[in-house]
């Protein structure tokens, strides 16, 4: 569930800091990075709660990463934690999938920037083997399905300056638009030769749709890109994301099968009713995807504020989705991690990896994003297999084999996620993020990457709002018992 690319605008589209919205943002939400180091300060503001008798029953909804990783400080701490699941799994957005006898992330698959990252540290402490992928090991492959010439990669490197200024320009406009309205109006898309139209289409995906999950026509110029990173490569898993899962959930009370449908809140405890009875404790924590927020798929009595109802409106759930094709043999260049593609139509398939060096396994996986995501849903693995071989058949050949097995995600599908990742969408403002982060009354918390106003739409995001909702479970707590 976190990004995999990063945007090639990223770091130089802002404006200049005197007049940046995202250097702004940054000051804005600088508090956000004391989160560093909350495990360790939750443990410790928990047992001084302990020791004036203010620790009560605690339950997280949700049994992915962020409500794992408030769980495991609550228990650690010495808080008593139920955790409710409505997947018959542990990870939420983080599933390997080992149907076809290995081990697939159909979800997050990535850490992406390693130095400093907390998810770094918590794959050391599960002993999880981790191996880089690089976007340096990449080759692109034109429309016909040849290796671009030196003369295509000239005109795509031109017009991702221009696509940047665009950007840049947009940025600093009076007012926001879609991230497709700012870059096909300021590049002049509508004079563009059908060929540069392709390419432009093909950047707008590729370093865009495919990194932020939300189609270009919701995605707010503004703030679309208006996220932090860690420095260092990205690391994947060869034996799956879900070691790290499983290693945060020993030892924790989670109620698989048990899908919240309500939460009445007093002003002295609090109700969650489930697929499987009733449970009452002194705090909820809320960790459900933003997607389940939106479609209403848990209720609230007295209903949430309405600043909160708000971010859920209008801050965007993006799709993006995973196709693995297993093959009997390599018939690609495994000398590179990445394969790119400009398609004739657009957002189909233009992203590819392999898993040949990192896993040693003869696997493709495929990638769609936004629109080209949705659609693709609404129709069975068999076809979704048929069309992804088309293109790689473009590319390499009729001769192309069938792959012997293959796997499929379909994340707006899912009835507990909607969507695999947030967006800032067009009309929303990163400061909903805080709006969602916000707790209610001193009962409800919640967490998730979509309450992450800096690291929103990544693993880490995630681990780190549940390390912050549980130090604000057990500030709440202390402040209490003080009264």
């Amino acid at each position: 569930m976190s990004p995999l690319f990063t945007s090639p605008f990223a770091a130089d589209a802002a404006p200049s800091p005197e007049a940046s919205r995202r250097a702004w943002l940054q000051q804005a939400a600088g508090g956000l990075a004391a989160a560093w180091g909350l495990l360790g300060a939750s443990t410790a503001s928990a047992k001084d709660s302990q020791r004036s008798g203010a620790a009560g029953q605690v339950l997280v909804v949700g049994a992915g990463m962020s409500g794992l990783a408030a769980a495991r400080a609550l228990v650690d701490a010495g808080w008593s934690v139920t955790v409710l699941e409505a997947r018959p799994r542990l990870g939420g957005r983080i599933w390997t999938d080992r149907s076809l006898g290995l081990p697939l992330d159909l979800g997050a698959s990535w850490i992406h920037g390693i130095q400093g990252n907390p998810v770094t540290d918590l794959a050391r402490e599960a002993g999880a083997r981790m191996v880089s992928t690089s976007y340096d090991s990449t080759i692109t492959f034109n429309t016909s399905g040849q290796p671009v010439s030196k003369t295509e990669r000239a005109r795509l490197d031109s017009l991702t300056k221009r696509m940047n200024k665009a950007l840049k320009t947009g940025q600093q406009a009076d007012k926001d638009a879609s991230v497709r309205s700012t870059v096909t109006q300021g590049m002049g898309y509508a004079q563009m030769s059908a060929e540069d139209k392709r390419y432009t289409d093909f950047l707008i995906n590729s370093t865009i749709e495919q990194e932020w999950a939300g189609a270009a026509t919701a995605l707010s110029t503004y703030w679309h890109d208006a996220s932090k990173g860690f420095k260092g490569g990205d690391m994947l898993f060869p034996e799956g994301y879900s070691a790290l899962i499983e290693h945060l959930a020993e030892g924790l009370d989670v109620r698989l099968g048990h899908a919240v449908s309500s939460i009445h809140w007093q002003s002295n405890s609090v109700k969650v009713q489930t697929s499987q009875g009733a449970f009452a404790a002194d705090h909820v924590l809320i960790t459900v995807p933003l997607g389940v927020l939106k479609t209403g798929g848990v209720s609230f009595t007295p209903a949430l504020p309405q600043a909160k109802r708000d971010a859920i409106s209008k801050l965007g759930m993006g799709v993006f989705n995973k196709c693995f094709l297993q093959f009997d043999d390599v018939f690609w260049d495994p000398g590179y991690d990445w394969q790119e593609y400009i398609p004739q139509t657009y957002g189909l398939w233009t992203e590819w990896v392999s898993l040949t060096r990192p896993t040693g396994k003869p696997v493709l996986l495929g990638f769609n994003a936004a629109d080209s995501a949705q659609s693709m849903e609404l129709q069975s693995d068999e076809a979704t297999v048929a069309s992804a071989m088309q293109t790689l058949r473009t590319i390499f050949g009729p001769q192309t084999p069938q792959p012997k097995a293959w796997a499929v995600s379909r994340w707006g599908a899912d009835p507990w996620s909607r969507g695999a990742y947030s967006f800032n969408a067009l009309g929303s403002h990163p400061r909903q993020r805080d709006d969602l982060a916000r707790s209610v009354s001193g009962r409800l918390f919640f967490a998730g990457e979509a309450t992450s106003r800096q690291y929103f739409a990544t693993v880490h995001g995630a681990m780190m709002s549940g390390q912050r909702a549980a130090e604000e479970i057990m500030s709440s707590s202390s402040a209490r018992s003080a009264l």
